[in-house]
């Protein structure tokens, strides 16, 4: 296996596992975000990605695929239950999201979380070259930082932390915080995606490690006495702006996005709501919110349509069974109570679908409801904005998501607030021409300026500029 000077490490590799018209194994791109956001960088370094394959007790010899050399890390099915629908998915995601849903401690999880991060640093130790950089990327990989340093001194680190990193009140639950904070500080750049992000993790430095931090960097003290600066600092990711701005100008997008509304009847106005069905996206707060309104006769079901895509999401998961059934059940009964014959309440799709009907989506909606009860980024948000090159249509967006610090001119909302949350729909219904253009108009603006490759760019510029202080050299 060729070593490579630039290696991302993954949860998940770039590709899904697909079986061909003979019934022959293949791979294809994957649609995650991730993916999606490192995909422009990984083709202009001719880089490795080391990531799990997605199949449990699936063994695959690395490979080359659209210009990146593949390492695929193998886990058996308990594995996956235990590092990454356990620990990562059922400890990790719900303390680190303001414990919306509650985290479960299991020591078995944990060890599980150990042994495979272990596996995934030792795959990256061995896929890098001499000097080279390696780019660690998420919630579950947080121990390999460190234990990549420790197999490979001579690399340089980075970790992207893609979630909200909670307060120290929160964070402070987790059995293993320790751990975690000292396997993150095994990277030399820290990033996160709000500045509050960045500033919970150093004040969790300061509590459990009693490290000196400050905004040049965290001095993290070395085995042979010396320390070294490790930096963590917010790095807001983006979306490939220029790829969703194609798409929105291309003629068949554009017809198809005629055809979404025709097909829901021609409704005034369309609200759109795209999320993976988590708890953390606030989708019961939108349905709740748009329900009310029906209900008491301020929006009316001949004149606007609700479109939910909510695309299948950890579904071994139970929490997420359950909240699937609750959200079915809502729409069920509003569909139930408002529906007429010729139109629908609320057209809910439980799938996922390729980017150019997203596009087709956003084109169609006149209002996307982006009410994360607690998010990273949501880069939804921004691929919204980007296809709406006519400069018409509203987002409304949470105040509790990372998007909301850069996109200023979003008609902001607290959506536990339900009666604001109303409000904010009926302005954004009703909102004239004029408005909506000076609000998209400097919306997009931000999203074309800052794009995924200036979020790389200047994360691995700052990682280019982070070098080891010897003891004493402040």
């Amino acid at each position: 296996m060729p070593e490579a000077n630039f290696v991302v490490v993954a949860n998940r590799l770039p590709v899904d596992r697909v079986d061909g018209p003979n019934g022959e194994p293949g791979w294809r791109p994957s649609p995650g975000g991730l993916v999606t956001a490192l995909d422009p960088v990984m083709k202009k370094s001719d880089g490795a990605w080391v990531g799990w394959p997605g199949q449990a007790d699936l063994e695959v010899e690395p490979f080359e695929f659209g210009g990146t050399w593949l390492v695929p890390v193998a886990l058996s099915e308990e594995e996956v239950a235990s590092y990454y629908e356990g620990f990562s998915n059922d400890t990790i995601w719900p303390l680190y999201h303001d414990v919306i849903a509650s985290p479960r401690y299991r020591r078995v999880w944990w060890d599980a979380y150990v042994k495979v991060n272990r596996r995934f640093a030792e795959a990256a130790a061995a896929a890098v070259s001499e000097g080279g950089t390696v780019w660690v990327q998420d919630y579950q990989l947080q121990l390999v930082p460190k234990m990549v340093r420790e197999l490979r001194p001579d690399v340089t680190i980075g970790y992207f932390h893609h979630i909200p990193f909670p307060a120290y009140g929160l964070y402070s639950q987790l059995p293993w915080r320790r751990q975690v904070l000292e396997g993150l500080l095994g990277a030399d750049v820290i990033g996160f995606q709000r500045v509050a992000d960045a500033g919970n993790f150093a004040r969790a430095v300061r509590r459990q490690l009693r490290y000196d931090t400050k905004a040049t960097g965290i001095r993290v003290p070395q085995a042979d006495g010396s320390s070294r600066l490790a930096l963590a600092k917010a790095f807001p990711i983006s979306i490939d702006t220029a790829s969703y701005v194609a798409l929105a100008k291309r003629p068949d997008v554009r017809a198809r996005a005629a055809e979404i509304r025709e097909s829901l009847g021609n409704p005034s106005k369309i609200l759109l709501g795209v999320d993976r069905l988590d708890y953390t996206k606030g989708i019961q707060h939108r349905l709740k919110a748009y329900g009310e309104l029906l209900a008491d006769g301020t929006l009316k079901v001949e004149d606007v349509t609700l479109v939910q895509v909510a695309s299948p999401s950890r579904e071994r998961v139970q929490t997420y069974v359950e909240l699937r059934d609750e959200i079915e059940l809502t729409v069920s009964r509003i569909n139930g109570d408002r529906d007429t014959m010729g139109h629908t309440a609320i057209r809910y799709l439980h799938q996922g679908y390729p980017r150019e009907e997203m596009v087709a989506l956003f084109l169609a909606a006149d209002v996307m409801l982006v009410t994360a009860l607690r998010d990273g980024m949501n880069l939804v948000a921004k691929e919204y904005v980007a296809t709406r090159t006519d400069n018409r249509g509203v987002l409304i967006l949470s105040e509790f998501a990372g998007a909301a610090d850069e996109l200023g001119t979003a008609l902001r909302v607290n959506p536990h607030d339900i009666d604001t949350l109303k409000e904010t729909i009926v302005s954004a219904v009703k909102m004239a021409p004029a408005e909506q253009g000076r609000r998209m108009r400097a919306l997009r603006r931000k999203v074309i300026e800052h794009d995924v490759d200036a979020w790389s760019r200047d994360f691995l510029s700052a990682l280019a500029a982070v070098h080891p202080v010897p003891k004493g050299n402040a």
